[in-house]
């Protein structure tokens, strides 16, 4: 069915029509049962010196298709981890938008993740998180240092009682340390202190009305998540953390915005995955960050709003 000999030849536009095919479900199924991952993968392998156009392409194709848990996991193995991290660094932000996507997707499983770390993903990642223009990349530059770090350390780091194992574990503890501040940071930057204030006082519809546009990335209404990726954030949200808390309500803010394209389908999640109880109770932890508390009170009013809506 698909004659990926065409990639040789017709590199940017078969990329881009494959891009475009793997929005769909059957579709993505197909282009992996015919080959496409490894071909992607070779695609994303070789195009570091080669347009813009085909840069972005490649990662996005590989980002459409590993919306799929079965083609996540398979791109990893390919290989696709390392040529997506060096598009990852990219100065375009077309490039690292659509890499950053692709790792945010990746790093939802642990063997990617892995991959991730030890390729040397995390420092491109924070980079991301910390200095695109763009606040997309910066968001799935963040979820993904999310899904890193909200798994357990001894996953990632080394065991042992050499010298060598306490280095690199330390090193390990380091890098998770300096990622954290840089998730923390890209949450605060959408921080405005009196309307957070405002919104702390009050749950009137008009204080948080005015938090949920200041923080809102208006084509992250675009993203579209799984059950299980909705039921890791609402995990997230019970995190010793602080900082993943506050950017698993953060991202889940992003995600039931009203207008979004898969608001509903995300607030319909939520409710399944008893989001509300947990929401309530990080309203009201004494002990967690503003942020965190303004946002679960927003995504409590969107859930609610939803609910109304449906009933209507």
């Amino acid at each position: 069915m698909w004659d990926f000999m065409f990639l040789l030849t017709n590199r940017q536009e078969a990329a881009g029509a494959l891009w475009n095919l793997s929005f769909d479900d059957k579709n993505r199924e197909a282009i992996a049962a015919a080959g496409g991952i490894t071909a992607l993968v070779s695609l994303a392998q070789s195009c570091s010196n080669s347009s813009q156009c085909l840069q972005e392409r490649a990662a996005g194709a590989l980002w459409g298709l590993s919306v799929s848990e079965a083609n996540s996991i398979a791109i990893g193995q390919e290989g696709g981890v390392a040529p997506l991290i060096a598009l990852a660094c990219s100065d375009i932000a077309d490039v690292h938008e659509t890499a950053a996507g692709a790792l945010w997707n990746l790093a939802f499983y642990p063997t990617n993740a892995l991959r991730i770390v030890e390729g040397g993903g995390v420092p491109a990642l924070i980079h991301l998180c910390s200095s695109s223009v763009s606040k997309m990349a910066r968001l799935m530059a963040a979820l993904a240092l999310a899904y890193v770090f909200d798994q357990r350390t001894e996953e990632f780091a080394p065991g042992g009682p050499s010298s060598e194992g306490t280095s690199k574990t330390m090193n390990f503890d380091e890098i998770k340390r300096v990622a954290l501040k840089k998730i923390e940071a890209f949450v605060l930057s959408f921080s405005v202190p009196q309307k957070f204030a405002a919104a702390m006082l009050s749950s009137a519809p008009k204080a948080l009305g005015q938090v949920a546009e200041a923080v809102r990335i208006p084509e992250a209404g675009h993203l579209r998540c799984s059950a299980a990726e909705i039921g890791r954030f609402v995990a997230m949200l019970r995190n010793p953390s602080s900082i993943l808390k506050a950017c698993s309500a953060f991202a889940l803010l992003q995600f039931t915005i009203p207008g979004g394209r898969h608001t509903l389908h995300h607030t319909s999640l939520l409710r399944n995955a008893g989001a509300p109880r947990v929401l309530r109770a990080a309203a009201a932890a004494a002990t967690a960050p503003v942020e965190a508390k303004v946002f679960a009170k927003i995504l409590l009013r969107n859930l609610e709003h939803h609910h109304l809506e449906a009933l209507n």
